[in-house]
């Protein structure tokens, strides 16, 4: 899809797609030959990731990538979606993005909330976590992965006035839970957080779970923590080529930490015949997305649908 925004041809699409999967089976086969401790000690961190660049000009633009990463942190989002009222900080109302509920209560069933939260954290994190306190709460609208869900904005002061934003989405049931059985947890939230932990290089520092009092879960993790994703609109064919393999590469150590790299690996074999089965999988996945855009844009020339477009928080 990113490929045919971009302009690229065909034949440069299906080979992004080809590269991804082929990262994805070459690399699990090379985690399969390493101990346990070895994958897990591996990591695709910034500075490997900047090493890998193949020319000055490539490093380059990924040292700024970094930088940018660093800058995406709530402190540099507080002024955009926060003001003074009374002496005190308060998130702005942003309808529909963001905004308050108007309920009584909503304070103190978020502060119970944030008191189970606070147990799912580690002793060495709850004792940087119980520096803040909950200063104000506002729901959020979530992105198109998340469409449909709660998603709830909590604006934290340490006592020295230092912000910290924390986002508390909700948690449902694992798509997969009729094929796969039901999870072990009883907490949809703390499915997601161990899956995310256990598959990551690196979670977010306060990656937890919760569940409000009207019995639904949540996972709540840092609104923003340097959290940066290459930009693939305008990439060239080469650097959607390189990040393609780079998403193979992460894939297949999560899969290699999480399951049997060796089981994965000899079940997609060693010749290319899995990327095949993907490419064509991903054109027929753009071909159903270039279908939807079209009938939601028919839809809005002809006042069947409401649109509004929105800078992401």
């Amino acid at each position: 899809m990113a490929a045919r925004d971009n302009g690229h041809t065909d034949a440069q699409a299906r080979a992004s797609a080809i590269d991804c999967v082929r990262a994805y089976r070459e690399h699990l086969r090379d985690y399969s030959k390493m101990n346990p401790l070895e994958v897990w000690y591996d990591r695709l961190d910034e500075q490997r990731l900047i090493a890998m660049a193949p020319d000055a000009e490539a490093r380059e633009r990924r040292k700024e990538y970094a930088a940018r990463a660093h800058q995406r942190v709530g402190e540099y989002l507080l002024p955009r979606i926060s003001e003074e009222v009374g002496g005190r900080r308060r998130l702005l109302d942003q309808p529909p993005i963001l905004f308050h509920v108007d309920e009584k209560d909503i304070m103190k069933r978020a502060r119970e909330a944030v008191d189970l939260y606070r147990l799912s954290l580690s002793d060495p994190v709850r004792v940087l976590f119980d520096r803040y306190r909950l200063e104000d709460l506002a729901v959020k609208v979530v992105g198109i992965g998340s469409v449909g869900t709660r998603c709830l904005v909590g604006l934290f002061f340490s006592a020295e006035n230092h912000p910290l934003l924390l986002q508390f989405k909700e948690a449902c049931p694992s798509v997969l839970a009729p094929y796969a059985g039901e999870s072990v947890y009883q907490n949809q939230g703390q499915r997601v957080v161990v899956g995310q932990r256990l598959m990551q290089c690196s979670s977010d520092l306060f990656l937890g779970w919760t569940r409000g009092r009207r019995g639904y879960d949540y996972f709540g993790r840092q609104l923003r923590d340097m959290k940066f994703s290459f930009p693939v609109e305008g990439a060239a064919p080469k650097g959607l080529l390189r990040y393609a393999e780079l998403c193979g590469w992460t894939l297949a150590r999560a899969h290699a930490k999480s399951g049997d790299a060796a089981a994965i690996s000899g079940y997609l074999g060693k010749t290319g015949n899995r990327e095949g089965a993907v490419r064509e999988c991903a054109r027929a996945d753009a071909d159903q997305t270039v279908g939807d855009h079209a009938a939601l844009v028919t839809g809005v020339k002809t006042g069947r649908v409401k649109a509004r477009v929105e800078e992401n928080l």
